[in-house]
């Protein structure tokens, strides 16, 4: 089956809403596992690599949840298929460095994910939008449960589950949302909400995880420790967090169109006059400036336009799905030609952003 066939189109992607996604993009809730017999992948030879992969895809392609999926071995797949599954947050940047001995299984839906020998034998995740923690751990709950009945886990009484590194040892689990906060950046508050996050034993990383950059503004929250503490503590722990984020980047919001209105309209109308009129934009410009779009369409600056077609345009422009959409290999400043080409397209009925009006003052109460 061919990966572009299987996956869901991004506009039908854009689409898709959860709980309080305004703010929180998505929830990720990821397993690390390993099976007895088997060196850990990053220490076993080619061979050995690849019996353990055609013994995990098999148990992992026979569970309910992953019915008329899409499996496929790392070596089948292009540079530029693995790059667009890196892109739509599906394997991880090492995942894509793969090939002989490593596969990929996708659930019908994507919201479940398998990467076979990454760094351990199983890495599955459960990727939901919006801010849905515990209904990501039940997902991939249920999964987990699944193959331990038809896989022997390495697992120690006193350690938990065995793992690669260290650092996921116990549970095995990392518990994420990607969030887009926008005002806490313009609000120069950002810097003291990672390190508020930070002292409470949890990360704060880049769009596509570990050593990237906030890329458009988001971010991504997780739990650093997996050991001491039970799978439901962990998630519960997160969601609490992410709660208090999201409260403080609503105040930001708040705080900044009242003693800050125009800096706000400002950075707004920039970006929409960048947009709709360069004739060239690179990525990293693209997904900064539709980040501020998105903030104009939750502030009322864009009436009539939905925040499916900026989520859509952060999908489209990013440069494997860009590449996706022409025969011939594109050169980064031709990638940047037509990236901007897309971009007025899009934006060519999209009317310039307007100054919503500001909401009535209450009246005071007569003074004695």
């Amino acid at each position: 089956m061919n990966l572009h066939e299987f996956l869901t189109p991004p506009t039908e992607l854009a689409q898709r809403s959860g709980p309080g996604d305004k703010i929180v993009m998505s929830s990720r809730v990821r397993l690390a596992r390993n099976i007895v017999g088997f060196s850990f992948p990053g220490w076993a030879k080619k061979a050995d690599r690849q019996r353990a992969c055609e013994k995990l895809r098999a148990a992992v392609e026979g569970v309910p949840a992953m019915k008329d999926g899409f499996a496929e071995s790392l070596e089948a797949l292009t540079a530029l298929d693995k790059q667009v599954l890196v892109e739509r947050h599906l394997i991880s940047r090492e995942h894509a460095a793969k090939g002989a001995g490593s596969a990929l299984i996708l659930s019908r839906d994507e919201s479940l994910c398998v990467m076979v020998n990454e760094e351990d034998h199983l890495r599955m995740q459960a990727l939901l939008p919006g801010l849905q923690l515990r209904e990501a751990w039940l997902t991939i709950d249920r999964l987990d449960s699944d193959l331990e009945q038809v896989l022997d886990y390495a697992f120690s009484r006193d350690l938990g589950y065995l793992t690669a590194c260290p650092t996921n040892l116990g549970t095995g689990i990392r518990v994420s949302a990607m969030l887009h906060l926008p005002a806490l950046v313009l609000d120069e508050q950002i810097t003291q909400i990672i390190q508020a996050v930070n002292k409470l034993g949890l990360a704060v990383r880049g769009l596509y995880g570990e050593g990237t950059e906030a890329l458009g503004n988001v971010f991504q929250v997780s739990n650093q420790m997996t050991l001491g503490e039970s799978e439901a503590e962990i998630v519960e722990r997160l969601n609490k967090v992410v709660a208090q984020i999201i409260e403080h980047e609503e105040n930001a919001r708040g705080r900044l169109l009242e003693k800050r209105p125009k800096v706000v309209f400002n950075h707004i109308g920039r970006a929409y006059g960048i947009l709709a009129n360069a004739h060239s934009v690179s990525s990293k410009e693209a997904i900064n400036l539709l980040s501020l779009l998105r903030l104009g369409l939750d502030l009322g600056t864009l009436p009539g336009v939905s925040r499916m077609l900026v989520d859509e345009l952060s999908m489209l422009t990013q440069p494997a799905h860009l590449q996706l959409r022409h025969s011939e290999k594109l050169s980064a400043e031709e990638r940047d030609i037509l990236r901007a080409d897309m971009l007025r397209e899009a934006l060519r009925s999209v009317h310039r952003p307007v100054v919503p009006p500001a909401p009535p003052a209450l009246d005071k109460p007569p003074t004695a």
